[in-house]
């Protein structure tokens, strides 16, 4: 399984490990990844580093989502063994909130073929789960109670993914929610 195997960047206290969304541009993703980062490693009171979760993040490619849980799954257990005092925050972005359902074991998602879950004795080393415009929560699924607790789960009103809307570009529209989600990762610290 030489694809789970990653190097780890270096120990900061908190790697922020993102799944963009579908095609969605930008290092860690144009629409959240990016910008969040940028509020979450300014207004966070320790030191942080960012991982952007190589998968293809694309529809047509069957094995986008499973390819992400092995990616991200693969990143943080490289990372946990390098740095045993580093914790981690998981953000998901549409497919990317996908692919960190896939991660955490959700119900949901283990009806799907080739999903890699982060085993749970690493559990408490994820600080916070930040889930935005997800497309599990349109059909009421939520995270697996293991991760229940510091999980949040951001709709914009009117996007189409995740609140059954009308209004696709309400799936862009997040930056109303990066001062909270930096918030509840602060709590958990």
């Amino acid at each position: 399984m030489s694809q789970t195997t990653a190097v780890a960047q270096n120990c900061a206290a908190i790697d922020v490990v993102v799944a963009r969304g579908t095609n969605e541009p930008g290092y860690l993703g144009a629409v959240i990844g990016d910008p969040l980062y940028a509020v979450l490693s300014t207004q966070l009171p320790v030191d942080t580093t960012a991982h952007r979760v190589e998968y293809p993040a694309d529809l047509l490619v069957p094995s986008s989502v499973s390819d992400g849980t092995r990616a991200m799954t693969g990143h943080v257990m490289a990372q946990a063994a390098a740095c045993p005092g580093q914790r981690f925050v998981l953000v998901g972005y549409s497919q990317g909130a996908a692919v960190t359902h896939g991660v955490l074991g959700s119900p949901a998602m283990m009806l799907l073929p080739g999903m890699y879950v982060l085993p749970p004795e690493l559990s408490s080393r994820v600080v916070a789960v930040l889930l935005f415009g997800d497309p599990l929560r349109l059909v009421g699924a939520g995270v697996a109670p293991l991760y229940a607790d510091r999980t949040a789960n951001y709709c914009t009103a009117g996007d189409p993914v995740c609140a059954g809307g009308i209004f696709p570009t309400a799936h862009g529209a997040y930056g109303w929610s990066f001062s909270a989600a930096t918030g509840q990762v602060n709590a958990r610290l």
